[in-house]
């Protein structure tokens, strides 16, 4: 494989095929880029790339569609990351055709037309790990993590998808230039409606001529689309007909694909050999052998693409014809590299006769199955809304029969809730084979089900007849911030996000404007502004509702997630701390930066109804429009009333497009909180993961369940985490919790909430009192909030450097760092973890951190 290892050296972009290379993309110069220090490059991750649009198209004539070849279909089994915890590795069955990429479970699925997602590739950033075969495609939206299972596939699939997006955008730049054309002569409004619709869809057929459209006249097409239509109550018989439309069609062009192919009849050179890759239809399993031993279905397979070193080698460089190498090539794979020619004038007319109506079949399908999905998209809606009123009527009768009769079972949840098992690869999942049988059963993750639409849209309802939350009482602090929050449009962070894509973003510096002024210690504690719920939990006496209260305020930790997507927090040096005591909500917390490789925070706070504490490190990583924030670490929380242990995890923030201005937040995956003091009940809790198609409203979906023993549902609860928790279940059905409300201009102090205002004041009586090492004393934040950004960059850069500085003196040493405030232990299941060594608040009472030593910070 030395051959194509050198194919594929960092300079060259996979897909410029064997003899021409294309520069991947290159930053531009910027004020963030220049924070980027020479020290902080040399840590850059080389092993990632992004993949730029390939120098030569893949079609040899111009802007005319006629002379654009579509890359064959390509399929077959690439492991795909898990959704949720993001461990380990799904085998999912793909097909790429005509820019798209989709997925099903398996190779039996596909042919049934059930599809688990698409993607459009010309919306997507495509990065690489040559090292471990990785692809990644970052839609906005939508985020796919790859994994090929050899190089030979990876070569393959990064190949196919660069021609793939490619004549994606050359389709959509052909049908933009179309349409202005077809405007400036003036064409009938009318008819620019409708060649609009279906340019926009793609519908011209090879040849350039128009695609036919059903005429809308047409007394029996009209009457079978009605009746059709009328079949949206039974919506599983609506998705069923149009997965079988959408079967058809990839199947028609698919034998259009190899009419073409037929079409062409000619020798390929060396020069062609990144188009042949390009256009040929290819699945990537392995083929069956007969009892005789003879291969068949062989006339389109390539098993782990054996003949690709043959392919790559510099003996084909040598040869003017491809043919030349045919003895080294296996029977079944060249046949796919090497099209039949036609044996008649006539037959190859009837050929093309036929391909070309096929197009207009092809094209008017498209349409139908277009008009047919938004109408009963429309229906769809027309009929949710109609039964949120008969929800909620039913809603009450519905609690009465289940207080009479006791707690619902998991059958009677299972309409709203799914909880099925599903078999994931861990460790090394490339070492397991096509054939080794592994389960690809149902996923238990946050897609959304229909379930949890209609349940939320029933609990939204019930939210929003909620009273809202009590404005909180003054407590005598600030209410806005010294300075407005900075516009950092300026700062260039394509160039710092595109030099780092799947790198831990905690480990690069960023320029202050993209800080906010708290730091990630700060952010421990504002975890704690519905503590109130604690409170609540530890008066209550039943187990079950205790537990409902415990999870909302699980939930209630992510609330302000929604208003804050602009800027991100300092990241606090080793040996950093903060504490923040309030009088008004009974806690007090101190946490402190107790480790710098790997980055973790590490918090307690004490209350006479709760303790709570927590060590976090979170994995920042940007996959090309998207940046994930992956937490580790369990949050804890017990009750002394009733000596409860409750523990459990987070789940991953995404930032979506994050280099526009169209930008959002979601947070999705699951939080199981278990008590480990009984094993009375427990809670599930999902974070629902926004539709792909679907509106503002179905975002933030959030839903659960506490569970008995026995695993009954003994209560059901949700909502939206950025609007409140209705749990109906209770004996008296009630919003557990809704957020505060905003304190007024909260968009010109970094979407602050009035208890995160409060985070990083500095009062008179308190500054004697604190360690020189607290958040509050740190210069550049400082500077920043008081407005004054070129300043806190200058000294953010200083303080970086001077944390380096003292590592380096540390490790010539031959020491380690060793946190102040906090110890390394296990927990019950042998976790490290970080707890309070309870020596913080004995030092500052007495002597006084005044009068003791301290490390110098900055």
């Amino acid at each position: 494989m030395d051959s194509y290892g050198s194919s594929l050296n960092r300079s060259q972009s996979l897909t410029s095929g064997l003899e021409k290379s294309s520069p991947t993309w290159k930053p531009s110069h910027s004020r963030s880029s220049s924070t980027l220090s020479s020290r902080h490059s040399r840590q850059i991750i080389k092993d990632w790339e992004v993949i730029d649009d390939p120098q030569a198209e893949m079609h040899a004539g111009g802007d005319n569609p006629q002379d654009m070849t579509t890359p064959g279909i390509c399929e077959g089994y690439l492991l795909k990351r898990r959704k949720w915890p993001l461990k380990g590795w799904h085998k999912r069955y793909f097909v790429l055709e005509a820019g798209n990429l989709r997925y099903s479970k398996s190779q039996h699925d596909v042919s049934r037309g059930r599809v688990q997602g698409s993607l459009d590739l010309s919306f997507a950033v495509m990065s690489i790990n040559k090292k471990s075969n990785r692809i990644d495609l970052d839609a906005g939206d939508i985020l796919y993590h790859m994994k090929a299972k050899s190089h030979e596939l990876f070569y393959i699939w990064v190949t196919k998808l660069q021609a793939h997006r490619q004549y994606k955008k050359n389709e959509a730049a052909h049908v933009h230039s179309s349409l202005l054309q077809t405007l400036s002569q003036g064409t009938a409004a009318g008819h620019e409606q409708r060649n609009g619709d279906l340019s926009s869809a793609g519908m011209v057929d090879s040849a350039g001529a128009p695609a036919v459209v059903l005429p809308s006249d047409n007394t029996a097409v009209n009457s079978k689309v009605s009746a059709w239509l009328q079949q949206s109550h039974d919506p599983d018989t609506c998705v069923q007909e149009l997965n079988r439309c959408c079967v058809d069609l990839s199947e028609l062009n698919r034998l259009i694909q190899r009419l073409q192919l037929l079409e062409a009849g000619q020798a390929f050179t060396n020069g062609d050999l990144k188009r042949i890759i390009s256009i040929q239809n290819l699945s990537l399993e392995k083929p069956k052998k007969s009892r005789s031993g003879k291969m068949w279905g062989h006339s389109r397979t390539l098993s782990r693409v054996e003949a690709l070193g043959m392919l790559s080698s510099s003996h084909l460089n040598s040869s003017p014809h491809l043919g030349t190498s045919v003895p080294s090539i296996p029977e079944y794979v060249y046949s796919q590299l090497s099209p039949p020619t036609v044996t008649s004038p006539e037959g190859k007319k009837i050929q093309q006769d036929i391909c070309a109506m096929s197009l207009r079949v092809l094209a008017s399908l498209k349409t139908v199955h277009e008009t047919l999905s938004q109408e009963r998209q429309k229906m769809q809606e027309v009929w949710e809304s109609n039964n949120i009123h008969q929800s909620n009527t039913l809603a009450e009768p519905a609690v009465v029969r289940r207080s009479s009769h006791g707690p619902p079972s998991v059958a009677d949840s299972a309409a709203e809730y799914f909880d099925a098992s599903d078999d994931i690869l861990c460790g090394s999942s490339s070492e397991v084979s096509d054939e080794s049988g592994l389960s690809d059963g149902s996923t238990t993750n946050s897609e959304p089900e229909e379930g949890h639409a209609s349940a939320t849209r029933k609990y939204r309802a019930s939210i929003s007849k909620s009273p809202n939350s009590v404005v909180p009482k003054s407590t005598g602090r600030r209410t806005k911030l010294p300075a407005h929050c900075p516009d950092n449009s300026h700062v260039g962070l394509m160039a710092i996000l595109y030099n780092n894509i799947g790198k831990d973003l905690a480990r690069v510096s960023m320029p202050a404007p993209l800080n906010e002024p708290v730091n990630l210690l700060q952010r421990l504690c504002e975890e704690l502004e519905y503590s109130e719920l604690l409170d609540t939990a530890n008066n209550t006496a039943d187990p079950y509702q205790r537990m409902i209260y415990i999870a909302a305020f699980a939930i209630s930790g992510y609330s302000t997630a929604t208003f804050r997507n602009r800027y991100k927090p300092f990241n606090p040096v080793l040996g950093e701390t903060y504490e923040c005591i309030r009088e008004d909500r009974g806690f007090r917390l101190i946490s402190e930066q107790v480790c710098h490789h790997p980055p973790i925070s590490a918090c307690h706070a004490d209350s006479d109804n709760f303790s709570f504490w927590q060590d976090q490190r979170w994995k920042n990583k940007f996959w090309g429009k998207s940046l994930e924030i992956l937490p580790t670490g369990m949050v804890n929380v017990t009750l002394p009333r009733y000596g409860d242990h409750y523990e459990w995890n987070k789940v991953v923030t995404c930032i979506h497009n994050v280099l526009s201005q169209q930008r959002y937040l979601e947070h999705y995956g699951e939080v199981t909180i278990r008590n480990l003091k009984s094993n009375v009940c427990t809670c599930k809790i999902t974070f629902v993961k926004s539709r792909y198609w679907g509106s503002d409203t179905n975002k933030n979906e959030v839903q659960g369940t506490v569970l008995d023993q026995s695993g009954s549902v003994i209560h059901r609860f949700g909502g939206l985490w950025h609007e409140g928790i209705f749990c109906d279940t209770l004996p008296t059905p009630q919003c557990v919790w809704k957020p505060n409300p905003q304190p007024k201009d909260y968009q010109l102090y970094y979407g602050f909430s009035t208890f995160a205002m409060e985070l990083n004041e500095l009062t008179p009586d308190l500054l004697p009192l604190l360690p020189p090492t607290d958040s509050r004393l740190r210069p550049d934040q400082r500077m920043l909030e008081e407005g004054k950004v070129d300043e806190a960059d200058k000294k953010k850069d200083d303080i970086e450097e001077f944390q380096r500085e003292r590592r380096k003196e540390l490790t010539k040493r031959g020491e380690e760092h060793v946190p102040r405030f906090f110890k390394k232990a296990k927990d019950s299941c042998g976790r490290d973890v970080w707890l309070t060594n309870g020596t913080y608040w004995k030092l500052r009472e007495n002597p006084g951190f005044a009068n003791i030593e301290n490390t110098a910070m900055w």
